[in-house]
């Protein structure tokens, strides 16, 4: 018979899977740390109010991503300052794989906030698409939806091709019907 860890155990346990996804989310590794602590000290204030045998991740995850968005709509009523900016300001790497890994961070980056939540939940973190789904508070079909859709745009933008419109994923470009003139 195992014993099953603490409350306090399973909370430090899962602080790996926290930041890497307080990262994905932010992308800014100082907010990243700010999110983690605030999730866990929620966690800790709300422990009364999670269901024992129920998925710890998932519903630290979820109050992480609630966190993020509230940090995410304050922030966007501020006005980035000057030190901000210059703080953000930085040389480019000089190695290939630095390039190509900022490439992807930044393809990622541009992916919607709800393509790029599920795309990392399923693939980076293993989540099932229920699990994700219930994360989200969506359906399971509409995260399979964005996972899918999120896949396809990290492939467009980082396959050196010109970005794919709405239209072209259904027909192409070859067989687009020629514009008939009236003369009327």
């Amino acid at each position: 018979m195992t014993e099953t860890p603490s409350f306090a155990d399973a909370l430090i346990a899962a602080i790996p899977n926290l930041r890497a996804f307080a990262h994905s989310l932010s992308g800014d590794g100082q907010l990243s740390n700010d999110l983690v602590q605030e999730t866990l000290l929620k966690a800790w204030a709300h422990k009364d109010s999670f269901v024992p045998d129920s998925n710890l991740k998932a519903w630290l995850f979820t109050i992480l991503r609630n966190t993020y968005f509230t940090h995410y709509r304050k922030s966007q009523r501020e006005e980035l300052d000057e030190d901000h900016a210059a703080m953000n300001a930085c040389v480019p790497p000089t190695q290939l794989t630095q390039l190509e890994f900022e490439d992807m961070r930044k393809a990622l980056m541009r992916l919607s906030p709800d393509h790029r939540e599920a795309l990392l939940l399923i693939t980076a973190e293993g989540f099932s698409y229920e699990d994700a789904a219930r994360v989200c508070g969506c359906a399971v079909g509409t995260m399979k939806s964005r996972v899918n859709r999120a896949r396809s745009r990290l492939v467009d933008e980082t396959s050196g091709q010109p970005p794919k419109s709405e239209g072209d994923h259904h027909r192409p470009a070859e067989e687009t019907p020629p514009i008939k003139s009236s003369s009327r």
